[in-house]
């Protein structure tokens, strides 16, 4: 496949990414498999992804510093061993067969995305953990999840919303800004380990980083008037096409 026709496939769906992720969330769902559906091979796709995904992390949550929505000393804690897991699954990663490890992910693609589109947030939280209990949480959540975002990445700021208002009992805001300042750390760790590796197709991560930045601004401006509903029922479709693909790929 040459390369405009790589364009013409990642671009589109990696700006639906962010236009969805703005929304509903789930954008990374549409991201890797973008990728993947272009014919890159898996660790460009898991390093391509990255560089693009941290700018758009870095947009999210410097908006959640500037609201203040941020309990900063669990997100410190939790950012900084997430770096590490990321860096490590990340290192994982590049040892695991790139046939084998575009398989595991297609397998794991729909469970990751029920969890997603269908876990219940929560608005409110009651607070359970306090003092060392909740800073030892917060660094067992860091580093599992971290090392899950630089192993495998898609649903990262879902599954850390979830363990900081199960587990800590945050309210969904506080948990969603944590988030995007865990996964922002978690994003340039797996990013430097593939960077450093080679594995970062540059050409194709410019424009899908400008495309994702472009579908992120235009999804925050429609989310202010409209919501997410019509927009996760489109990732749904989305998702099972792709899933398609990917299967008659594999087989």
């Amino acid at each position: 496949m040459n390369y405009a026709t790589q364009l013409l496939i990642i671009c589109p769906l990696v700006f639906l990414a962010g236009f969805i992720d703005s929304v509903a969330g789930g954008g990374g769902l549409l991201s890797t498999p973008a990728y993947m559906m272009a014919g890159l091979p898996m660790h460009n796709v898991l390093a391509t992804n990255k560089v693009m995904s941290s700018t758009g992390t870095s947009i999210a949550a410097l908006k959640y510093i500037k609201s203040g929505k941020i309990q900063w000393s669990t997100a410190i804690i939790s950012a900084v061993l997430s770096f590490a897991g990321s860096f490590t699954g990340s290192q994982i990663a590049l040892l695991i067969d790139q046939t084998m490890l575009k398989t595991a992910f297609t397998c794991v693609l729909p469970f990751i995305a029920v969890f997603v589109l269908f876990n219940k947030k929560s608005e409110e939280g009651v607070q359970k953990l306090f003092g060392m209990k909740m800073y030892i949480a917060a660094a067992i959540i860091g580093f599992i999840i971290g090392m899950y975002d630089g192993l495998i990445g898609p649903g990262t700021g879902t599954f850390l919303i979830f363990a900081y208002t199960l587990i800590i009992g945050f309210d969904y805001i506080t948990a969603s800004g944590n988030a995007k300042i865990i996964n922002l750390s978690s994003n340039i760790a797996a990013a430097s380990s593939y960077i450093m590796a080679g594995k970062v197709l540059w050409a194709i991560a410019i424009p899908a980083a400008v495309a994702n930045t472009l579908g992120n601004y235009i999804g925050s401006s429609y989310a202010l008037k409209n919501g997410g509903k019509a927009v996760k029922k489109m990732l749904i479709v989305v998702l099972i096409g792709i899933f398609i693909k990917l299967v008659t790929d594999i087989l």
